[in-house]
């Protein structure tokens, strides 16, 4: 069994797939293609904003807009607690401060409460200037954008939505990577969205945000790609990627449906018997993860181990919170919310109880049953 079978899905559009890549051999336009700018055209009206420029990964997608933004030392950044690394680890490329919030423990998104708790002990502090609010779409879920967007505008912030696992989501229609100032989406192979590389897209509506990100991830170009009028990056998407992407976005609204309904039959299962996973009236999840909670941190590695003997594979996203890498340790890296003291501070007890079972479009049914059965005979 595989935890996200791309092979399958492979079979699937193969013939698109292939005819999509000899395209693209035979054109000979491997870097910045023509199939780039169409797969742009289609993201921004797939999404419903004004403008979509791919780069090379999720992880420079969220640095370009944060040097969009002129995000640097002084800034304080926030960013929750419960994500992967990449989600603060460009606001300290950047110079500025990560303060970690802590997360909701039913959605296991930015937690408001904490979030505004953390904007006022840094203007009460007074060393850094709040600036950006990292909020990230995790498992496939969009953040509570409503909430935080009432935030951002009383304090005068901006939203950066951290959309890599999100994609496809959706709250009351409005799709996912259209709620931040600016948004991003991760093109990795294993995303609800993926290439068969590594690849990546920023969303927004601003001209001028859109056009300082085009210049950056060039070199920082100008008029042409030798006139260099700020210092950039090279984060270009290539064709071959785009090509595979425009199949895989033709086919991508089936998938969600398949895979919401592989959700659907995980917790008809599972409800009575651990914690599953909740999506808010009105919100929509593109399922990156089908992710339980189990009681301890002993039962879930002792279930873990369970799957593993059966031959189903498991993940356990993330085993370690955000504010606890070694490379945050350093005072000057990052700024410790005082909620981390608290007993309740959910991130740590995610960290110690969540596990992500095998979760794609092309999961059959028997599979789910039977990775249903050992677990519960496993508790």
């Amino acid at each position: 069994m595989q935890f996200r079978d791309l092979a399958k899905q492979y079979q699937v559009l193969k013939n698109d797939i292939d005819q999509a890549m000899l395209s693209v051999a035979s054109g000979a336009h491997y870097i910045m293609g023509p199939q780039v700018k169409e797969l742009e055209l289609q993201l921004a009206d797939y999404v419903g904003v004004k403008h979509c420029l791919t780069c090379a990964n999720g992880t420079d997608a969220l640095t370009l807009a944060l040097k969009a933004w002129g995000v640097g030392p002084g800034d304080a950044v926030f960013v929750p607690d419960f994500t992967f690394f990449a989600s603060a680890e460009v606001v300290a490329l950047e110079g500025a401060t990560p303060i970690f919030v802590d997360v909701d423990d039913i959605t296991f998104n930015i937690d408001v409460v904490s979030l505004e708790k953390a904007i006022s002990q840094t203007l009460a502090d007074g060393k850094l200037t709040p600036k950006v609010i990292v909020a990230v779409d995790l498992f496939g879920l969009p953040a509570n954008y409503p909430a935080v967007k009432a935030i951002a505008q009383k304090y005068g912030l901006l939203i950066l939505e951290d959309g890599a696992q999100g994609f496809g989501g959706s709250i009351n229609g409005k799709r996912s990577c259209s709620f931040g100032d600016i948004s991003t989406t991760s093109f990795f192979p294993a995303k609800p969205l993926g290439c068969y590389g590594d690849g990546g897209a920023m969303f927004t509506d601003n001209d001028e945000w859109a056009q300082l990100m085009n210049s950056y991830r060039v070199h920082g170009k100008g008029t042409d790609k030798y006139d260099n009028v700020r210092i950039g990056m090279n984060s270009r998407l290539d064709t071959l990627q785009a090509a595979i992407l425009q199949v895989k976005l033709r086919a991508f609204d089936g998938e969600v449906e398949q895979v919401n309904e592989a959700a659907r039959r995980y917790t008809e299962l599972l409800k009575d018997k651990v914690k599953t996973p909740v999506i808010p009236e009105g919100f929509g999840s593109s399922w990156a993860q089908y992710t339980i909670q189990l009681p301890s941190e002993e039962q879930r590695n002792q279930l873990q181990q369970k799957l593993k003997e059966a031959g189903i594979p498991s993940m356990v996203y993330y085993p370690k919170p955000m504010h606890a890498q070694t490379a945050f340790n350093h005072s000057q890296c990052t700024v410790h919310n005082l909620q981390l003291a608290c007993d309740d501070y959910v991130a740590n007890r995610l960290c110690a109880t969540v596990l992500s079972l095998p979760m794609h479009p092309y999961l059959e049914a028997a599979d789910i049953e039977h990775v249903c059965s050992i677990l519960i005979a496993s508790l």
